[in-house]
C-alpha cells in the first residue's frame, strides 16, 4: 500500500521539482541579461565620466556634458528612459554620485563648483539640482553669473519627484524631502521636509 502511494506521489513531486527551477532560472537569466545590458550601456553613454565605478547600471541614454569632473560610484543605478537624465559639469565643477545611489529619469543635475550625492541616495523623477542660479536677479546685472555654492546630499537621502535643490544646501543623512518641494536651506539629518520653501515637518 505504501509503495503504491509513493508511486502515485512521485511523478507529482518530480514534476514540481522540475517546473519551479525552470521558472527560477528563466527569471534569473532575464535579470542577468537586463543588468548586463545596463552595465554595457553605462560604459558607453557615461564614457565621458572622469571616473566610472564598477557595476554602474544605466537604463536608457543619459545626456552628459562633462567639462570638469564627473565621478560615478560603484553600483550606482541611473535611469534615462522616458525622459533623458542630464548630467553637466562646468570647467571647475565636480559632480559626485555615490556608491549604490539611484537617480530616476528626467533629472537635471549641474555642478559649476560641487554637487555631491552621497551613498545610497534615492533621487526621484524630474529632480533639479544646480549649484548656481546662472543669472543674477538685478535687471542691470542679469547677464552676469552669480557665485556658486555647493550642494551636498549626505548618505541615504531620499528626494521625491520634482524636488528642486538650490545652491548652498546640505541635506543631512537619512532625510526625506517630499515631492514638489523647493529646498532653499540646510535640512538636518533624519528629517522629513516639505513645502515651498521646504521646512522640516518632523524627525524620522
Amino acid at each position: 500500500m505504501n509503495e503504491q502511494i509513493g508511486e502515485s506521489l512521485q511523478p507529482n513531486v518530480l514534476g514540481k521539482q522540475a517546473t519551479v527551477p525552470r521558472q527560477h532560472y528563466s527569471l534569473n537569466l532575464q535579470r542577468l541579461w537586463s543588468d548586463g545590458r545596463a552595465v554595457l550601456r553605462a560604459y558607453w553613454y557615461l564614457r565621458r565620466a572622469t571616473k566610472l565605478g564598477t557595476r554602474v547600471r544605466l537604463w536608457g541614454r543619459a545626456v552628459v556634458d562633462n567639462q570638469g569632473t564627473l565621478v560615478v560610484g560603484d553600483r550606482a543605478r541611473l535611469v534615462s528612459t522616458i525622459v533623458p537624465l542630464e548630467l553637466a559639469t562646468g570647467k571647475q565643477g565636480l559632480l559626485e554620485i555615490g556608491t549604490s545611489a539611484f537617480i530616476n529619469y528626467g533629472c537635471s543635475i549641474a555642478a559649476t563648483q560641487l554637487v555631491r550625492i552621497g551613498p545610497r541616495c534615492n533621487i526621484g523623477t524630474y529632480v533639479i539640482m544646480m549649484d548656481n542660479d546662472f543669472h543674477r536677479i538685478e535687471p542691470e546685472l542679469r547677464e552676469e553669473m552669480p557665485p556658486s555654492a555647493p550642494i551636498i546630499l549626505e548618505e541615504n537621502v531620499w528626494l521625491g519627484a520634482r524636488v528642486i535643490v538650490l545652491r548652498g544646501v546640505t541635506i543631512g543623512a537619512g532625510s526625506v524631502v517630499a515631492a514638489g518641494s523647493v529646498v532653499t536651506r540646510d535640512i538636518p539629518p533624519r528629517s522629513l521636509a516639505a513645502g515651498l520653501p521646504a521646512r522640516v515637518i518632523r524627525q524620522i
